[in-house]
């Protein structure tokens, strides 16, 4: 067995109704000074009452950050800074979606002024501590609960990460009540997305390892058997339940086999078109997979039976390959989601722009189980087309 190295979060709360025991949690790490992190439908909604409750009836102080947008830009987590320095927080709570926790997991490092947010991009860059985090996600799909990693918008249509496992936070609570009021597409957008991630991690050339691979299948398992319930039914709690807790297991097992090809091409749709992160996932995963089948068609046979549940599936795993390719766009069509860039209005002279900026992803890219380049690239975007 080759050395690897597994890091994920100690402690996880799993059961609807558990975000009201964030007061609890915060008496027994010594917390009295919260800083929530979230957006302003999470407030519109109601959906941080009980967890607001929770706070109040220990005594503990708390102040509300609701600016955070989808693809969080510089000035934003920046905002969030300076409101947590002047609230004199002692935690942070990421209570939403990826962009209200990637901006929680930056601000409890930023918080102490040793180093710029310039300074944290890229991988094992942050040099100091944090404040204790808790992170309550309120959709199913990111997995950013469970990961080191933060992405920020840093220009017009470009993206950085952070990656470091001082980002990892100290406590994780999944309460499937908070995701029953999420509209059906963000539900099929989100759920495939987690299921983008559990596959990447399964294939990632780099650091695959036993570990990853466990949660991946797990995830694959629970997310497929339960993402048309979540979707059709989105007030069945043990389907958001299923739905959250395998989204998670796909940020664990992703957080350490990292992300490949399916996220690189996806990031200039998300910069460029404001296309939500699942569907851009969605978008170009069925291309991807075709393309990676040279490398890793015996891998993506391997997670087959999980994801499609009940088929005869044929001995050649090129042919799964193609099977599950085909898969995911009758499902992404099924769940009511675009399967086309032309139906997303991008202009076909656009592709050329999109496959240039996907090549800046190698971060991503080295992780791919084939080799890809930009002719490759613009070939996906076209068949995606």
């Amino acid at each position: 067995m080759n050395k690897f190295v597994f890091s994920t979060v100690a402690d996880v709360v799993v059961g609807p109704g558990t975000s009201a025991q964030v007061g609890d949690m915060a008496v027994a790490m010594g917390i009295s000074r919260v800083l929530v992190v979230t957006d302003a439908g999470i407030v519109q909604f109601g959906l941080l009452d009980k967890a607001l409750q929770s706070l109040k009836s220990h005594n503990i102080e708390y102040s509300i950050y609701a600016d955070v947008v989808a693809d969080p830009p510089e000035s934003v987590v920046m905002d969030a800074v300076a409101k947590a320095r002047d609230f004199k927080c002692d935690c942070v709570i990421g209570f939403g979606g990826g962009s209200s926790m990637d901006v929680a997991k930056l601000l409890a490092v930023l918080i102490n002024g040793k180093q710029l947010l310039a300074d944290l991009y890229g991988v094992d860059k942050v040099t100091g501590g944090r404040l204790p985090l808790i992170q309550i996600p309120t959709t199913a799909g990111t997995g950013s609960e469970a990961t080191m990693v933060s992405i920020i918008t840093t220009g017009e249509t470009t993206k950085a990460g952070v990656v470091s496992r001082t980002l990892l936070a100290d406590k994780i609570i999944l309460d499937a009540s908070l995701t029953t009021g999420l509209p059906a597409h963000v539900t099929a957008a989100t759920g495939i997305d987690a299921m983008v991630h559990a596959i990447e991690a399964y294939t990632s050339k780099r650091l695959k390892n036993p570990l990853s691979d466990m949660l991946a299948r797990e995830a694959l398992r629970l997310l497929a058997a339960n993402i048309s319930t979540a979707v059709k039914q989105g007030d069945n709690l043990e389907a958001r339940g299923a739905m959250l807790l395998g989204a998670m297991l796909a940020g664990q097992a992703f957080a350490n086999a990292p992300v490949a090809a399916v996220h690189a091409l996806a990031y200039p749709l998300g910069g460029n078109y404001h296309i939500p992160h699942g569907l851009s996932n969605s978008l170009v995963l069925p291309y991807v997979l075709r393309f990676n089948a040279p490398a890793a068609a015996e891998l993506y046979a391997e997670i087959a039976g999980l994801i499609m549940p009940g088929k005869l599936l044929p001995d050649d795993p090129i042919a799964v390959t193609e099977m599950l390719a085909d898969h995911f766009l009758v499902l992404a069509a099924d769940l009511g989601l675009q399967t086309t860039l032309r139906q997303m209005d991008i202009a076909e002279n656009d592709l050329p722009k999109l496959a240039r900026e996907s090549m800046l992803q190698q971060r991503l890219l080295i992780n791919n189980p084939r080799e890809v380049n930009l002719n490759d690239s613009l070939a996906i975007y076209r068949q995606a087309y």
